[in-house]
């Protein structure tokens, strides 16, 4: 199928910007840019998970709309697909995936969290949510020790590269017939 080839390189070409782009960022310390590609990864690794979790013909269908840029829609056209919904059926799968994400978004949209400089985010947030995060990045990363913002930055290019693993392993199940409907 041309359009997953296409979709796939999409994807993948996306992914090795963020790489790159994750290395200057961390070297310049230019942290609410870093939360903002872990964030567009994440974008790229839930809407794979969410290809994996459709049949075969709204698969293709979402695919060929995503290399046409239109819009994904539910089925019959009731409206559209949204990140939420995404997000959801990727924490369902995953158990972290949603605190993230949230936390990602809160540096591509302005929000007190850009106050870095002078408030440290993660005290800002809500105790859940920087717990999940704090909990994730311990478990999967090693650290950080302490939960500050700045100790957290640290560990966000190991996040992406887990990220950009797990992403590139579902595009490899989007393209084995075998694996429809089975991720998590």
């Amino acid at each position: 199928m041309e359009a997953l080839a296409i979709f796939t390189r999409q994807i993948l070409s996306r992914s090795s910007d963020h790489r790159r782009a994750m290395q200057l960022l961390a070297t310049a310390k230019i942290s609410s840019q870093m939360m903002a590609i872990l964030r567009q990864e994440l974008d790229s690794m839930v809407r794979v998970v969410y290809l994996l979790n459709q049949g075969p013909s709204r698969r293709a269908s979402l695919i060929e709309a995503s290399v046409n840029g239109q819009l994904w829609t539910q089925p019959g056209g009731r409206g559209r697909v949204t990140d939420r919904e995404m997000v959801e059926l990727a924490q369902h799968l995953q158990g972290w995936t949603r605190s993230v994400y949230t936390f990602g978004c809160a540096f591509i949209h302005l929000t007190n969290l850009h106050d870095y400089n002078d408030r440290d985010p993660m005290v800002l947030l809500p105790a859940e949510e920087r717990d999940a995060i704090l909990a994730h990045c311990r478990y999967y990363h090693g650290g950080p020790e302490n939960s500050t913002f700045e100790d957290l930055l640290a560990y966000l290019p190991s996040v992406l590269e887990k990220v950009s693993g797990n992403l590139k392993c579902y595009l490899e199940q989007l393209h084995d017939e075998d694996s429809i409907g089975q991720v998590g």
